[in-house]
């Protein structure tokens, strides 16, 4: 989680840093209406600072996974930017349209109008001059723009209508984008907040336009066909094996990729359960039926079905340069390990590994092949069934593995369930960098 603490503090920190490079809190004469000015501005530049960043992060920029550790931390931040923007752009609209009604009802007194210097000539004449339509497209473009964010942030609203309606962010934020440039004191833009701002706001209408077309991780995509399906009852997940055209990029056991099998309901990030072979180009996803999309795919796929995969993504890959690791996977995050384990099988290392895998479910078939998975990779499985052996705790595992100091620790499922144990495990001597955890998580 460090990274992106420290991208999400740097980013407010330089943003806030360049404005008060060029503008302060404390106006002369400071009085309600100056301090609504220069507050107004600085407000303005953090949430489309901000915003831009995040339509940026929108882009799936390969590049930053590694100083990030990975996608899903950056989707992270992609989040906490999100809510960030709409904060201040909350603070900028009351600070704006607020005082225009207290007054109107009469709980402040409009200030005398300053008598102008030299009249603005140039670009600066233009800008004044779209302030009006400036105002009013970024009054409406914040509403769509609050809008949108809340229905991101509710977990109940679709994964599919979440999919179509997020892309046309990109219309308000091109708005606010306008809005910015008319709007930002001219001076702004001869300092350094200017000239970052410039490059922000650049970057982040290539990026609307890129994320509104559809055309996100284009590049990185490749047509495949379904080549086999399994599906384990007891356990309610789906295997699909997926063989791809040339030009997949190859990928690490951990990583995983966004997949499309119908074009409405859009992409779905999964994890590859698979090693990749060049040769056969096969790739398998393991689906746990979670929600109404991946309750249909049992029924709706079907064997010949063309498919897009597009990736690889992510940091989780088991290089820590440990010589024991100790493995957790809590239901379908179990999906990580068997890819690992099935490239150890063909190119064992010297890395010693215990694999604990809770599961609230049974399938014989899925536990035989698990079992099976384990042998082959020489990794020390413990098959934890909470119906049976109730919760899996810091000390079961610690009982399991005595030389537990000496190990890396993975974990993939459920958050709360990994932030548990990284706080045991770092209060009985861990080291922060140890401790590994997947954020599966893409809104």
């Amino acid at each position: 989680m460090k990274p992106i603490k420290w991208g999400f503090s740097a980013l407010l920190l330089a943003l806030t840093s360049l404005w008060l490079f060029a503008d302060t809190f404390l106006p002369q004469p400071l009085t309600y209406f100056s301090f609504r000015h220069v507050f107004m501005q600085y407000t303005g530049v953090i949430a489309i600072g901000v915003m831009s960043v995040v339509m940026l992060l929108a882009l799936r920029p390969t590049w930053l996974e590694r100083p990030l550790n990975g996608l899903d931390k950056m989707y992270r931040l992609h989040k906490w930017l999100g809510i960030t923007a709409l904060v201040f752009s909350v603070i900028h609209w009351w600070w704006a349209t607020g005082t225009k009604w207290m007054v109107g009802w009469g709980w402040l007194e409009r200030p005398a109008q300053r008598r102008q210097g030299a009249s603005p000539t140039g670009v600066e004449q233009w800008l004044h001059g779209q302030r009006e339509l400036a105002e009013l497209l970024g009054e409406w473009a914040f509403y769509a723009v609050v809008i949108f964010l809340i229905l991101a942030l509710v977990k109940r609203f679709p994964y599919h209508w979440f999919k179509r309606t997020h892309k046309w962010i990109a219309v308000p934020y091109l708005m606010l984008v306008y809005h910015a440039l008319v709007l930002t004191r001219f001076n702004y833009w001869l300092e350094p907040l200017g000239w970052v701002m410039a490059v922000l706001l650049l970057g982040g209408t290539a990026a609307a336009v890129v994320v509104f077309t559809g055309r996100v991780g284009r590049s990185r995509r490749v047509p495949g066909t379904i080549t086999s399906l399994e599906y384990y009852p007891g356990l309610h997940t789906l295997e699909a094996g997926i063989t791809l055209v040339p030009g997949w990029r190859g990928h690490r056991p951990g990583q995983f990729a966004f997949v499309t099998s119908n074009l409405t309901e859009g992409a779905h990030p999964y994890t590859i359960a698979s090693a990749w072979q060049p040769a056969s180009r096969h790739i398998h996803f393991i689906v746990k039926e979670l929600g109404d999309h991946t309750r249909r795919l049992k029924a709706r796929l079907k064997v010949g079905m063309p498919v897009s995969v597009e990736g690889p993504y992510g940091c989780f890959d088991f290089d820590d340069g440990k010589k024991r690791q100790i493995w957790i996977g809590a239901g379908i995050g179990i999906t990580p390990f068997i890819a690992r384990m099935k490239e150890l099988a063909e190119d064992p290392g010297p890395v010693v590994v215990d694999l604990f895998h809770v599961s609230s479910e049974v399938d014989d078939t899925a536990f035989d092949k698990l079992r099976a998975d384990a042998r082959a990779a020489k990794v020390n499985l413990y098959l934890h069934l909470t119906p049976r052996d109730g919760r899996l705790t810091p000390e079961k595992i610690r009982t399991a593995v005595p030389d537990w100091g000496t190990a890396s620790m993975w974990f993939c499922g459920p958050a709360a369930f990994g932030s548990a144990l990284r706080k045991d495990f770092l209060a009985n001597g861990l080291s922060a960098g140890d401790f590994h955890q997947e954020l599966f998580s893409m809104r």
